[in-house]
């Protein structure tokens, strides 16, 4: 029997191990001894709600799947019907090839060939690495195409601690603006997060907050590096850490997610390198002319 994601390929450093799918290049399980890092979902099921796939080549939303390139006007396929959108790339459900792989790392090829609203050719590489500080991710794309193309980059892995759900961890996210969005889940601008249920700049119970936004204005140390925390009291911690190429982060608390039995269960962490619906808004967007390369790391430490 084939699995829902296709071959599996596990890579290991000492108690720690993560398990990759051949469908999407996805992050399936990632765990320290018995102790789960990640939110994932077993070898015998479909991937819901995004969990550890990559988002190529946008992350989060384009407004109606419809936005304007090179003086035309491009449609997509309205991958998030109910809000009439275009979710999380074009990637995220494709078979990607095994490159490389070793005990402790794996890399995955794809060529995004055009399609309806997608004009454009990219070859994109997942590049996974586990070692003594976790685990490191890094997003390649090259336009190998004949034309410029917009770009952009992100990941939906989902944080864990342990707990049944996620309202007695404590969180601390590094962003000091948020982009508030409409009913369908498009920015609608830029807020400070100062007084509001969105300011997790220190670390705090999660409790009841339900979050579904992207942060930006982020606070990095001295490595560039800006990091969000999941931990408990006197318990477990796990962080995720973006470089600067990844300039917004959303956060995802999960309430809305189709299966009930999922919501809140993990705290998705996105590491995004424009802002949700850059193909109109223009944040961030990234602009590949042909022969160009972007990459991007973000990675995880699981922490005693």
């Amino acid at each position: 029997m084939i699995p829902p994601t296709g071959t599996q390929y596990r890579i290991s450093h000492g108690d720690q191990v993560v398990m990759l799918t051949e469908v999407g290049g996805a992050i399936r399980t990632y765990t320290v001894g018995d102790r789960p890092v990640l939110d994932g979902y077993d070898e015998s099921e479909k991937c819901s709600g995004g969990r550890g796939q990559s988002l190529i080549p946008w992350p989060n939303r384009v407004k109606d799947g419809r936005y304007s390139w090179a003086q035309r006007t491009q449609q997509l396929d309205l991958t998030e019907p109910a809000v009439g959108g275009a979710i999380h790339g074009l990637t995220r459900w494709s078979n990607w090839e095994l490159v490389g792989h070793s005990e402790n790392a794996a890399s995955f090829r794809y060529v995004l060939h055009s399609r309806p609203g997608w004009p454009a050719v990219l070859e994109c590489q997942l590049d996974y690495t586990l070692d003594e500080s976790g685990l490191t991710v890094r997003t390649t794309a090259t336009n190998v195409g004949a034309a410029a193309c917009p770009y952009g980059a992100g990941a939906h892995p989902y944080l864990s601690v342990g707990t049944e759900t996620i309202d007695t961890a404590h969180a601390r996210v590094p962003g000091s603006v948020y982009l508030p969005v409409d009913d369908v889940g498009i920015p609608t601008g830029e807020e400070p997060v100062d007084g509001t249920h969105y300011d997790l700049r220190s670390e705090q119970e999660i409790g009841d907050r339900q979050i579904d936004i992207a942060y930006t204005d982020l606070k990095r140390d001295d490595d560039g590096l800006a990091c969000v925390r999941l931990s408990l009291p006197d318990g477990p911690a796990v962080e995720l850490w973006v470089d600067e190429a990844y300039p917004f982060l959303e956060i995802f608390t999960g309430d809305t997610l189709p299966q009930e039995e999922r919501r809140r269960t993990g705290l998705a962490v996105e590491p995004m390198t424009c802002a949700p619906d850059a193909y109109n808004n223009g944040k961030c967007l990234i602009i590949l002319n042909p022969g160009d390369t972007h990459s991007a790391t973000w990675g995880i430490n699981p922490l005693a």
